[in-house]
C-alpha cells in the first residue's frame, strides 16, 4: 500500500553560510582540490564569479538541515538514511553564499508495523538565486519509537 501525502507542508532549514573556509575544509577531507573550489582567480578565469562549493558538500549538509527543519518532537524518532533515487547539481553555490534545504514529502510507504519508507523531494536553495543548487529524491526509513 502506497500512502502519498501531497497535503503536508514543506519543512525548511535556516540559512547557512558556505564560506571559503568551509569549502577548503571539505576539499581537505575529500582530497578534491579542483581549482574551481579553492583558487578564486583561476575559477574566475573559467567563468565563475568566485570559487564554488563542491556539490557533494551541499549533499553532505542535507541530514543536518533535515534535523534542523523537523518540527519539535520528531527529532527523537529513529531515522535511517536509505539512499537517493535521483540527484542533480543544477547550479553552482558561490563561496560566501547562504543556502538552505527545503523538504517535501513525496510518498510514505509502510514497510512493516514499525517502519515507514518516506521519500522526500530535497531542494538546496541559494539565497537571492532563482535556480536551486541541488535537487534530489531522498529516501529515509523512520522507525516508530
Amino acid at each position: 500500500m502506497l500512502e502519498t501525502s501531497q497535503s503536508e507542508p514543506s519543512v525548511v532549514s535556516q540559512w547557512h553560510l558556505v564560506d571559503q573556509a568551509t569549502i577548503d575544509r571539505f576539499a581537505d577531507v575529500t582530497g578534491d582540490h579542483q581549482f574551481i573550489h579553492v583558487d578564486r582567480e583561476r575559477a574566475k578565469q573559467k567563468g565563475f564569479d568566485s570559487t564554488i562549493a563542491h556539490g557533494f558538500l551541499a549533499l553532505s549538509l542535507v541530514p543536518a538541515f533535515f534535523f534542523e527543519a523537523l518540527p519539535d518532537g520528531e527529532a527523537d524518532a529513529v531515522t535511517v538514511n536509505y539512499g537517493l533515487d535521483r540527484l542533480r547539481f543544477t547550479a553552482p553555490i558561490p563561496s560566501d553564499s547562504k543556502i538552505r534545504a527545503r523538504f517535501d514529502v513525496v510518498s510514505r510507504t509502510p514497510r512493516s508495523q514499525t517502519e515507514m519508507l518516506i521519500k522526500y523531494a530535497v531542494t538546496i536553495e541559494v539565497e537571492d538565486r532563482e535556480k536551486p543548487a541541488m535537487v534530489a529524491d531522498w529516501l529515509i526509513v523512520r522507525r516508530a519509537s
